[in-house]
């Protein structure tokens, strides 16, 4: 059976705000600079910066102004810089330093959304639209991000009817770009398929973008599966950081390196060198004391030590 794949892949690094935020230590802002220097040195041209969320709820990103000040002095004119917002609140926060792209969310799980942001999916887009309004009157892309699109903590299985409905109302405020994102890694390849069916009923492929989690070590799967259907963006994590902090027991999002080794191993580009990537998830695993979580960066260091 032949299967057309996208010629190019476009990768989102979300290690700087996904990844980090997860972490008990608290990372220096200027570590985080370097993580993201590093990334843009080996390729990256999407990456999630910052989130504007109150300090109080998750500190490792109390710094997030004093990071996008630090990043405008080298600020790459090709590289797309995305800032993750709950409200409008933290638009106008975000705002002053013009991200690129905002990045807003709502789950397919109603219960998932009423323990994350304490109000309904319905109540959560309605709290998006005049974000969404605002990014787009300042030509600021929007992405809206829909979680638990396979399964949830809570609920368990979710019906892709739920999907197809965030996407609608994600969409009908604005969003350019609809994540599909399987935010405790539970998802394996045709439920995640049907998860982008549900979604395409509403949104073109060419919006669409896949974010896995790797709890169950299905992450690649499901990025070629993903692939498969046509999906030519991915959020990744260099070096596997990450988790989420309202799901018990989910590891990190699925590694930069492993999802670029095995596009390059397809023949899709992705403008990304991956020694340089290596390099980047090595000198962060090192500073937060932790073993590197890619399978990929492991091999290629085991290989060159040996």
């Amino acid at each position: 059976m032949s299967i057309s794949y996208p010629k190019h892949v476009t990768i989102v690094d979300v290690s700087p705000r996904d990844g980090l935020q997860n972490e008990s230590m608290t990372v220096p802002t200027a570590v985080k600079q370097r993580l993201i220097d590093d990334l843009i040195a080996a390729g990256v041209k999407k990456l999630e910066a910052a989130s504007f969320v109150s300090p109080k709820w998750v500190p490792q990103m109390g710094d997030n102004s004093a990071l996008l000040e630090a990043l405008a002095a080298t600020r790459q004119s090709d590289v797309s810089y995305s800032v993750l917002v709950p409200n409008m609140r933290g638009f106008e926060n975000a705002i002053v330093h013009r991200p690129d792209e905002i990045v807003i969310f709502g789950s397919a799980s109603e219960t998932f959304s009423q323990k994350n942001i304490n109000c309904s999916i319905d109540e959560s887009i309605e709290r998006f639209a005049p974000v969404a309004a605002a990014a787009k009157a300042q030509g600021i892309k929007v992405r809206g991000v829909i979680s638990c699109t396979v399964g949830c903590p809570y609920e368990g299985e979710i019906d892709p009817s739920q999907v197809a409905y965030v996407t609608k109302r994600l969409v009908e405020i604005g969003s350019e770009q609809i994540g599909i994102a399987d935010t405790i890694g539970v998802g394996t390849p045709l439920k995640v398929q049907r998860a982008l069916q549900a979604a395409l009923e509403y949104a073109d492929i060419t919006m669409m973008s896949g974010h896995f989690h790797d709890t169950y070590g299905q992450a690649l799967s499901n990025t070629l599966a993903a692939l498969q259907m046509g999906v030519s963006e991915f959020d990744t994590s260099v070096a596997g950081l990450g988790g989420c902090p309202y799901a018990k027991g989910a590891t990190g999002n699925v590694a930069t390196e492993d999802v670029v080794y095995m596009l390059h191993g397809m023949g899709i580009s992705t403008g990304i060198n991956l020694d340089k990537l290596v390099v980047a998830g090595e000198r962060i695993s090192e500073f937060l004391g932790r073993p590197n979580g890619s399978n990929v960066a492991r091999a290629l260091i085991n290989k060159r030590q040996s």
